[in-house]
Order: C-alpha cells, then sequence, then structure tokens
C-alpha cells in the first residue's frame, strides 16, 4: 500500500489510541450531567441501532450515562463513540464523541480525561492545531502516554517531525507498548528505513492483545504493508490474513490485501476485496484503487459508476487525495491546484507537499512543482508514489535526478496502482511490465 494511503489512514486511525478505560475523573455530588447540557444531550443520548458487539456496548452506556452524576460514565460513552467511528468509517460518531468530552468540561472544567478524549476527536478530523492546543495542556498537567501519543501526531501532521519524534520518545520512555512502537515504525518508515520500520511494527504487533483487537490490527496491516515495499508479498499476505481473521470487515486490511492482489497482477481477484474495502470506507483511497482495479480488469462501466461516486464527494470527504487523484488522471486540474493549496493551510507534512507538487505539475506549474517535491523529499521517505511523481516533474524541467528517482520507484513499483505503473513504465521507457 502507498504512504498515501496509511497516513491518511494513520491521522484518522491512531491520532490517539482508542481505549475504553477507567477514568481519573473522581465522582462528585453534583447535578446528573444531562441534566446541565440539554442541547448536547439531545444527540448523545438519541436512540442508538446496531448489531455489532460495539453497539451493544453503546446502548449499555448511554443507560447507564443518562441518569449518572458520575463523569466516568459519559467519558466511556464518548470512548466507544470513538470506537465506533474507527470501525464504522462514519465520522458522525466523532462528532458524538466530541459532544460527551464538552458535556464533562462543561461540568468539570479543565479535566484531563475529557481533554484528552477532545483532543483525540479534534485530531481525528483533521483539526491538527486544535489538537496540539489540548494536547500540550495535558502534558503541562501530566504524564500520561495518550496525551504525548496525541501530541506527537498533532506534530507530524504539520511537518513538525524532528519536534514529534522527542515527543514520541518520551511516550516510549512511559510505556513501551503497541502504541509508541506503531509511531516508531512509522516515523523509522518516514526517514527511509524500511528494515528498522518492520522491525518496530513487529514489537507492536508482539505487544497487542485480544482485549482491543482493533489496535493490534491495525499494527498488523502496518506491518504488512512494510513487508509488501520490502518485496515480500507472501509474508505480507500471511500478515494481513492474520489481520482479517481478528477482524474480517476491517477496511485498511481488505484494501491491503486487494493491493496484493494488484502487485501481483491479478485486478480481478483484488475485485471482492477492494469492493468490501469501499464499501465500508468510501474515501477516496478506497474508491481510486477500486476504480485502478476495475479498469485493469476491463470493467470499466463499473470503474466509470465508481469514479462518478468518488468525482462527487472526493472534494469534502478527504480533499488531499482527491487532489492527488484529480491530477492523476489530468482532471479538473485547477481544482486539484486549490484542493492541495487548501489543505496545506491545515498540514504540512511530506504527503501534502507531495500532493500539492503534482498538482502544480498537472496545471503545467513544473518549476513550482519542483520547489514543492523538494520538500516531500525532505525526510528521505522511499516510496513509490513519491519518487513516481518526483521523477516525472524531475524529467518535465529535464533534470538530472530523474533517472535516479524513477529507478527508486521502480524499485518498490508493486506498491502502485496499475495505472500508476503504466506511467512508469511509460517514462522509463521500458515495455509494459505485469511485475
Amino acid at each position: 500500500m502507498s504512504a498515501a494511503v496509511f497516513v491518511s489512514l494513520l491521522a484518522v486511525a491512531c491520532c490517539a489510541v482508542v481505549l475504553v478505560r477507567e477514568s481519573r475523573i473522581a465522582a462528585r455530588p453534583t447535578l446528573p450531567l444531562h441534566t446541565r447540557t440539554p442541547d448536547l444531550n439531545a444527540a448523545i443520548f438519541a436512540p442508538h441501532r446496531g448489531s455489532d458487539p460495539i453497539d451493544s456496548q453503546i446502548v449499555a452506556a448511554q443507560q447507564k450515562a443518562a441518569g449518572s452524576k458520575d463523569a466516568r460514565a459519559l467519558e466511556k460513552l464518548g470512548w466507544l463513540f470513538v470506537q465506533k467511528a474507527r470501525l464504522s468509517n462514519d465520522p458522525g460518531y466523532y462528532k458524538l464523541a466530541e459532544r460527551c468530552a464538552l458535556a464533562i468540561e462543561e461540568a468539570y472544567p479543565d479535566q484531563p480525561d475529557a481533554l484528552l478524549l477532545r483532543g483525540h476527536v479534534v485530531g481525528a478530523m483533521h483539526r491538527f492545531r486544535d489538537a496540539e492546543v489540548v494536547a500540550r495542556r495535558l502534558v503541562a498537567q501530566r504524564e500520561f502516554i495518550l496525551d504525548y501519543a496525541l501530541l506527537g501526531d498533532a506534530l507530524m501532521e504539520q511537518g513538525r517531525v524532528d519536534e514529534a519524534v522527542d515527543v514520541y520518545q518520551k511516550m516510549a520512555d512511559l510505556k513501551p507498548c503497541l502504541q509508541a512502537y506503531t509511531r516508531i515504525a512509522h516515523v523509522r518508515w518516514l526517514k527511509g528505513d524500511l528494515e528498522g520500520a518492520i522491525e518496530a511494527a513487529e514489537e507492536a504487533v508482539g505487544t497487542g492483545t485480544g482485549r482491543d483487537p482493533e489496535p493490534l490490527v491495525w499494527a498488523l496491516t502496518k506491518l504488512a504493508s512494510y513487508r509488501l515495499q520490502n518485496g515480500e508479498p507472501a509474508i505480507a499476505e500471511t500478515t494481513v490474513n492474520d489481520a482479517l481473521a481478528k477482524l474480517p470487515h476491517y477496511a485498511a486490511a481488505l484494501l491491503l490485501r486487494g493491493r496484493l492482489r494488484l502487485a501481483q497482477d491479478s485486478p480481478a481477484e483484488a475485485l471482492d476485496d477492494l469492493r468490501e474495502a469501499a464499501r465500508l470506507n468510501p474515501l477516496p483511497d478506497y474508491q481510486w484503487t477500486l476504480a485502478d482495479a476495475l479498469r485493469a480488469a476491463g470493467k470499466a462501466e463499473e470503474a466509470v459508476a465508481v469514479e462518478t461516486e468518488l468525482e462527487a464527494r472526493g472534494a469534502s470527504e478527504d480533499p488531499r487525495t482527491f487532489a492527488l487523484y484529480l491530477a492523476t488522471r489530468g482532471h479538473r486540474a485547477e481544482e486539484s491546484l486549490r484542493l492541495a493549496h487548501d489543505e496545506l493551510t491545515q498540514r504540512q507534512d511530506i504527503f501534502t507537499y507531495d500532493a500539492l507538487a503534482w498538482a502544480c505539475l498537472a496545471a503545467g506549474r513544473a518549476t513550482d512543482a519542483q520547489g514543492y517535491i523538494r520538500k516531500a523529499l525532505a525526510e528521505g521517505t522511499q516510496d513509490a508514489r513519491l519518487m513516481l511523481h518526483a521523477g516525472l516533474i524531475s524529467a518535465a524541467l529535464a533534470a538530472p535526478e530523474a533517472s535516479e528517482q524513477l529507478a527508486a520507484a521502480q524499485a518498490a513499483r508493486q506498491t502502485l496502482l496499475p495505472s500508476e505503473r503504466t506511467a512508469l513504465d511509460r517514462a522509463l521507457g521500458a515495455p509494459l511490465s505485469k511485475k
């Protein structure tokens, strides 16, 4: 799987670890929270439906929190909403979780556990500066691993990698666990140390537990992606199958297994997994991958239907990935450029600079693209899509580094989409490859 897919997923799924845990908020003799916050609670306590285990947990937590004088009940409900958002890929549940946090803060101002819940939610909704503000308030009050996770992730998304590394080190010093190791793995990968990323991801998997399978399944999916990039598709497949045995409808793992089939030049065999992944999580990354697989499998009519939906909703659901998609397809170049520029106001990481560089090239602004792609390459990240974009931008300017960048993309071509591999082959002047 490409870096763009995983970094987007990392921002949403790992900004702060979802743990439904016992709070340290002390119970106080006060009015029930729901009587103090009627506007907030109209949504929090609305009837909840669903047939999954998490749904029955939410209903039970709603009933407990509705008449409780203890803020811990409402905090637990908030974290359950976060967990539901991650499992269902429905961001509306983040809004409900935020309402829980605000209700607690109204009754108990500056309670750190409510702040952590709110900070996680605003980070998951890509409000990274707000998340940083909340996280800094937390780390000034106490030393707790998830506070540092929140702060480090907010810094990473703003492109402040060295600051984030220091925060993650503090996190690992407090508690070497799955949450710390997955972040260490990502930083190593970002710095171009793939073997180090694999080692840290294996540590993350080794510290996971079956009590809360979603973080463990995420870690397995990350590990599988690194194995794929490292040219170990058989190990990657075993790892992702392990993830899906634990959570059969985990969208990110289904997406990765579909991409493994694409890497094997078997687009038809990828379709079942990719269709299900896009159904579960209809975001641009998922729909783009499905559309590419459909075209590669000769199902152009179905691909057009997927692309029509993607182009109708992509700008609002994931503007950065949608900007990349438009630039790659050669559609609506100015819109792609505008979306990428707007995204840069929220996040200044290397992948946003890559999206902006790629959009600039599509809009005929190769010189501007070169400036942005240099920022995207600043950390030494070895990612095939990133190197493909760099190579094509350099080639457009007849820059000597083009051949080296395209060779780097070729080395990890198995992580590219079929259409991207075709573009790479054309740039290299080679016959179309089925590798």
